[in-house]
C-alpha cells in the first residue's frame, strides 16, 4: 500500500466529483477524508446555502480560508474542497506549501449534468446553470491550472479517476526519487 507522505488536496468545479472521488480514494489509500463544505457546515451549524443567504459570499469565503487551513494542519489525508476555495490566494499558498493539489477538471456539460441533480449549489441559484458555470470556468480555469497535477473526470466510474490519480501520484513519485539520485 502506498503511504501518503502530504494531504491531497482536490480542486476544481462543483460536479468534478471531488467528494465522491475523495472518498473513494481516501478508503484505497486507507487514509481520512474531509470534505471542506462539510466542516464548514458543521463549524457554522448551517448549510453552505444557508450561509451565503444570511452572510454572503464573502464571510462564506473567510470561514472557508480558516477550516482548510486548520484541516492543512492534520496529518496526512484526502482533502475535498469547495470550488471556489483555490481562488483565494492565501489558500492557495497553503496548499502549495504543505499538500499537493490536484485538479478535477471535468467538461461543461458533465458539470451540468451531476449540479443539476441537486438544488444546493448557491452561485447557481436562480440563474441559467449553463451561463453560470461556463463564466466561473473562465474566471477559475487559470487558477485550476496552478494545481501540481490535472486529472480528467469524466463519465465513466469514479474508480477510473482514483486510478488516474494514483498513477500521476507514482509518476510524481519516480521523477522526485530519479531528481534526488540526480
Amino acid at each position: 500500500m502506498r503511504k501518503l507522505e502530504k494531504t491531497l488536496v482536490l480542486v476544481g468545479m462543483m460536479g468534478a466529483g471531488k467528494t465522491s472521488v475523495g472518498r473513494r480514494l481516501a478508503a484505497t489509500l486507507g487514509v481520512p477524508f474531509r470534505d471542506a463544505d462539510a466542516e464548514i457546515e458543521l463549524a457554522a451549524k448551517c448549510t453552505v446555502t444557508e450561509i451565503f443567504e444570511r452572510y454572503g459570499e464573502p464571510a462564506f469565503r473567510a470561514g472557508e480560508r480558516k477550516v482548510i487551513a486548520r484541516l492543512l494542519l492534520d496529518p496526512p489525508h484526502i482533502l475535498a474542497t469547495g470550488g471556489g476555495a483555490f481562488m483565494d490566494p492565501e489558500t492557495r499558498a497553503r496548499i502549495r506549501e504543505s499538500a499537493i493539489s490536484i485538479w478535477l477538471r471535468a467538461p461543461v456539460d458533465l458539470l451540468l449534468e451531476r449540479v443539476g441533480r441537486k438544488d444546493t449549489r448557491p452561485l447557481l441559484r436562480n440563474t441559467d446553470s449553463r451561463a453560470a458555470l461556463e463564466r466561473l470556468l473562465r474566471e477559475r480555469e487559470p487558477l485550476y491550472a496552478e494545481a501540481e497535477m490535472t486529472i480528467e473526470s469524466d463519465e465513466g466510474p469514479q474508480e477510473a479517476v482514483v486510478r488516474r490519480i494514483l498513477t500521476a501520484l507514482d509518476e510524481k513519485r519516480a521523477t522526485v526519487e530519479t531528481e534526488d539520485k540526480a
